[in-house]
């Protein structure tokens, strides 16, 4: 009882409360009976219980056990992984990264090309439950490519490892690396994400660079030449946030901008057109982006209205728009303006809205869309009844599903 009002004691003695602001904070100190606790809970005046960051994992979990749940077992309904809190998560290939409350990280998922950070590579050569990264406990942010993987810490170092094939590690070598190695000396990273043997990044100082595979122009340097180190991609200071999927890229500017560049064959970049592109182009003139998710094939992104719009491949239903047809223009996803984060995996979209539910649609035959079922869904449905959902695992090279509750 304690744990959920601190400060005081089950007694004969009322509490003093000290009402919440905004329904959050306040106090109850001294001692209470159990009479006093429900009238002032049915008044809206004690203290809320802190929901704990608790990770859930379903979906695709073969034959590697990605979803960190101690088998190789598929799910079609969200099953929390262990006990633990987390802030972060995401999804590569075919296996999973985390960071949990205390800064430290940890993997699980396929480890034949050392993607899990974990040492050596030995048999076995996956793990099915969450081991942790080396020792650090400054951890920020994660991301899981084709068969590496990237980290930023809380002092903005920027780590990879895993396979480096066509330098997609950024470390000017196509190693194996078995343990998170510091990409150059920079302490200036702030974003960092995955795809195909490739990555892109953000500075703190707003610029945007890119290593790795580069066939479809992914990397935005007005050819297809692969590089096995960061190099800036073009000159824009304002660059917010980047998601590379497979082989396409989609980025948000500062002030609103959506643009896009790669692998177009379904119209995944919006732009009207199947061409694909080597340097960045702007989808439209809009300046009311906020966020953008491609998994190479398709996108979807989120307005600051709350209002979300998706476009490209659409084979399986993974636009929303309650069709199997393809478009190369961003249209909106129903009228709603309530949504407050989404993600794309490969051939599914999973978002949350500001109530906190969580939504799918899209290919499902892995149950990777968490409804209880494996039937594909050509509009958004509701998985469970959960209205905590708090963030969710980002890659389009997937059919599992992460995500973590709580405040």
């Amino acid at each position: 009882m304690s744990s959920q009002w601190p400060g005081g004691i089950l007694s004969k003695t009322a509490p003093t409360i000290t009402a919440p602001t905004a329904g959050e904070g306040g106090s109850a100190s001294g001692m209470w009976t159990i009479d006093e606790v429900l009238v002032h809970e049915k008044a809206g005046n004690w203290p809320k219980r802190p929901l704990l960051k608790e990770l859930y994992a379903w979906g695709d979990n073969s034959p590697k056990g990605q979803l960190g749940l101690g088998d190789i077992t598929d799910r079609s309904t969200p099953v929390q992984v262990g006990a633990l809190t987390w802030t972060k998560v995401a999804v590569g290939q075919i296996h999973t990264l985390s960071i949990k409350t205390d800064g430290t990280l940890w993997a699980w998922g396929d480890n034949s090309s050392a993607q899990l950070g974990i040492g050596a590579i030995s048999s076995p050569y996956s793990m099915s439950s969450p081991v942790q990264v080396g020792a650090l406990t400054t951890w920020l942010s994660v991301s899981g490519g084709y068969r590496n993987s990237q980290g930023i810490t809380t002092g903005n170092a920027l780590y990879a490892w895993g396979n480096g094939a066509e330098g997609g590690n950024g470390l000017g070598n196509t190693f194996i690396i078995s343990s998170p190695v510091q990409v150059g000396s920079l302490t200036t990273w702030a974003q960092v994400s995955s795809g195909f043997k490739a990555c892109l990044a953000i500075k703190t100082d707003g610029t945007l660079w890119s290593w790795g595979y580069n066939a479809q122009g992914q990397l935005g340097h007005g050819n297809t030449t692969s590089i096995s180190s960061p190099v800036q991609v073009g000159s824009l200071t304002t660059w917010a946030q980047v998601s590379l999927g497979r082989i396409a890229t989609l980025a948000v500017t500062t002030d609103g901008k959506l643009y896009a560049w790669g692998n177009n064959a379904f119209g995944g970049l919006g732009l009207g057109d199947t061409t694909t592109r080597s340097s960045p182009v702007q989808v439209g003139a809009l300046t009311t982006w906020a966020f953008a998710s491609s998994n190479g094939s398709s996108g979807w992104a989120l307005k600051t209205d709350g209002t979300v719009w998706s476009w490209g491949f659409n084979n399986v239903g993974q636009l929303g728009h309650g069709n199997t047809t393809n478009i190369s223009s961003p249209v909106q996803v129903g009228s709603l303006t309530t949504w407050l984060k989404l993600a794309g995996g490969q051939y599914h979209a999973m978002l949350i809205k500001n109530d906190g539910t969580f939504w799918a649609c899209g290919r499902n035959v892995e149950g990777q869309l968490g409804d209880n079922s494996t039937t594909n869904r050509s509009s958004l449905v509701q998985v469970g009844s959960l209205t905590s959902w708090n963030d969710i695992a980002q890659s389009g090279m997937t059919h599992s599903s992460l995500a973590i509750t709580g405040t």
